[in-house]
């Protein structure tokens, strides 16, 4: 820091060097210059406190070196680990990530998508909640948008990673209509906006393929609302015997509520989750579930951001299919 409480700046090292204040900038980026004058520049940088401006970088670069990851909610356990690892491969000298809740409010996530656009974002990489929403097509005009899970029909995304959801739940239902279940509910992630996603629209399809009576209720992540919403669920007439939880989180309170009412799993229902939480092994039975590749995920999602960054090309779409993992929750109906 100079003596006088000033902000060291280029002008600074310029002088202390007898450079150009444009050699002691391609200097410090390590772009020009031979071995010898970086060090030098970087040597009277540290003497005199120099810290790089991110604003005045950004202006200058048209960038500002920050990614958004906006989650649909944050209390779905396997968002949680999606966007630490999003976070720990996003983090880089010139680069970081903005992790971001919106809480299951769509309407919300589109304010908070156009904040990050405000704000200079490079790319935002989102879990749309509601992805046939009109703002997204606005969003995507103006920053890079690299979509998780579903696709955004109306907006022109620089990429889409896709989770194949038609796999998976026609596997699920499949997987309980083998097992003898013919009336069945699917818990789905609750979320403010009032039309049916992707997964629920195939689960109608497939139910009916299946001849399957299918029931679809929207639960909240944590667990005294999931088991709530289970509690209720299985306390109804018909009750069902089997149940697809599109989040290991939802069948969590599953596991709760049957507890509670005295049913056993999988001799008085049957379960199945949907993302492999590693405490989905320690559950007793041990939950059924879908495996999803994350670490192969989070790869192609982090190439994506920085193609998108660095070319603002668009990039085809990539489409990643689930394991079922068998662990004891599926049976046959009790009799």
């Amino acid at each position: 820091m100079s003596g006088n409480g000033r902000r060291p700046t280029l002008k600074d090292i310029a002088a202390e060097t007898g450079l150009s204040m444009a050699a002691v900038s391609y200097a410090l980026r390590g772009l020009h210059g031979t071995p010898e004058t970086r060090q030098r520049v970087q040597d009277a940088a540290d003497r005199l406190g120099y810290q790089a401006d991110p604003v005045a970088r950004a202006l200058a670069s048209g960038r500002s070196g920050s990614v958004g990851v906006l989650c649909a909610s944050l209390e779905d356990l396997w968002q949680q680990r999606l966007a630490a690892a999003l976070g720990r491969e996003l983090l880089a000298p010139d680069r970081n990530a903005w992790i971001i809740d919106s809480a299951g409010d769509a309407n919300r996530q589109l304010e908070l998508a156009q904040h990050l656009v405000d704000h200079r974002a490079d790319a935002i990489v989102v879990i749309p909640i509601n992805p046939a929403a009109k703002g997204w097509a606005r969003i995507a005009q103006q920053t890079p948008v690299i979509a998780i899970g579903d696709a955004l029909p109306g907006a022109k995304a620089k990429s889409e990673v896709i989770f194949d959801n038609e796999n998976g739940v026609s596997t699920a239902l499949g997987r309980l209509a083998d097992a003898g279940h013919r009336t069945v509910a699917m818990l789905s992630p609750s979320s403010r906006f009032e039309t049916e996603r992707p997964a629920e629209e195939i689960a109608q399809l497939v139910a009916s393929r299946l001849k399957l009576k299918l029931r679809i209720v929207s639960s909240p992540h944590d667990l005294a609302g999931a088991t709530r919403v289970a509690r209720d669920l299985l306390s109804d007439s018909p009750r069902p015997t089997g149940i697809l939880a599109l989040a290991d989180s939802l069948a969590y309170g599953v596991y709760a509520a049957s507890r509670e009412l005295g049913l056993r799993i999988p001799e008085d229902l049957s379960l199945l989750g949907y993302d492999d939480q590693p405490l989905s092994q320690l559950l007793t039975p041990p939950l059924s579930t879908f495996h999803w590749p994350l670490d192969e995920l989070v790869a192609d999602v982090v190439a994506r951001v920085t193609s998108a960054v660095d070319t603002n090309r668009r990039v085809r779409r990539t489409t990643v299919a689930p394991t079922l993992i068998e662990r004891g929750s599926v049976a046959a109906p009790p009799t």
